[in-house]
């Protein structure tokens, strides 16, 4: 072969090899455009799970109880859940790279199976008091009080609590709620008549069926209620004693909580927090 043909063989061999890397470079920054993509959840690997037991089989287990809504409630005619605490648990299930799975759970014993390792955290609509702060730790995430449910017209003109005094109070078994009365109880000069129920739906079914003077709830709830009573029941204005719901942990589940709360707060960076907030109506429950 002659050194002209060497020459040229050399200047097409490098062509080809010029050509190739810029399909290359063209390649990657394809990539590059596809990974920067804007996107409302970070990636699983912004945290990390490694030291976390809990988390160990890729499931995050939640306990609720899946009967308030708009917080936790199974989708009409299925066993799906749904709810503003559904959306956050999953929002920071993929965060955190795993899935997550809810386990129905009854309120009043949520937290005894929690410490009998029945799931990994509730997530249910809890109010943080220093009563259950004795039992778990807490995650906050958002920041609710409590409605008053009453018939339509409110015919007993009730405002407050002191209000309730010498009536017949619906509240669900467990909550703060209960409490409330309990302590209202105290200063009434005739006491409330504090009936309980399992759910807090069937707490408001007694209310509809004039088998109670008022319903207490967290005040979406009641205000939900009330939208949706065909114009039975209406919510009294007054937002009592505004509190934080937190996600629950075991007490000694230190690496969990940190994960969490890491994880909480990339959603909240990532803006889908408010958008989950804005979806259900309740961006005015968002923690500061």
């Amino acid at each position: 072969m002659s050194p002209r043909s060497i020459s040229r063989i050399s200047v097409l061999f490098l062509v080809l090899a010029l050509a190739a890397v810029l399909a290359f470079a063209a390649c990657k920054d394809d990539k590059k455009k596809t990974g920067t993509t804007p996107s409302v959840s970070p990636t699983s690997a912004a945290i990390d799970i490694s030291g976390v037991p809990e988390l160990a089989d890729g499931t995050l287990t939640a306990g609720s109880d899946i009967a308030y809504a708009p917080f936790e409630f199974y989708q009409e005619g299925t066993q799906t859940e749904d709810g503003l605490d559904v959306d956050i648990a999953k929002a920071m299930a993929e965060v955190l790279g795993v899935n997550v799975k809810f386990v129905n759970s009854p309120f009043d014993t949520i937290r005894d199976a929690l410490n009998t390792n029945e799931f990994d955290i509730v997530i249910s609509a809890m109010t943080i008091n220093p009563e259950r702060e004795k039992e778990v730790d807490f995650v906050p995430y958002l920041r609710v009080g409590t409605g008053i449910l009453v018939p339509a017209g409110n015919p007993k003109g009730i405002q407050g609590l002191e209000d309730l005094c010498g009536l017949t109070v619906a509240v669900q078994l467990g909550t703060i709620q209960e409490t409330m009365i309990d302590d209202q109880n105290a200063k009434c000069d005739k006491a409330i008549e504090k009936v309980t129920y399992d759910t807090n739906p069937l707490a408001v079914q007694d209310l509809r069926t004039a088998g109670a003077d008022a319903n207490l709830s967290d005040y979406p709830v009641a205000l939900l209620d009330a939208q949706e009573s065909s114009g039975e029941l209406d919510v009294v204005d007054t937002q009592i004693t505004p509190d934080p719901y937190g996600i629950a942990v075991r007490k000694g589940s230190t690496e969990l909580k940190t994960a969490l709360t890491e994880a909480l707060q990339a959603v909240r960076d990532s803006g889908k927090y408010e958008a989950i907030l804005t979806k259900w109506d309740l961006s005015s429950t968002a923690l500061p």
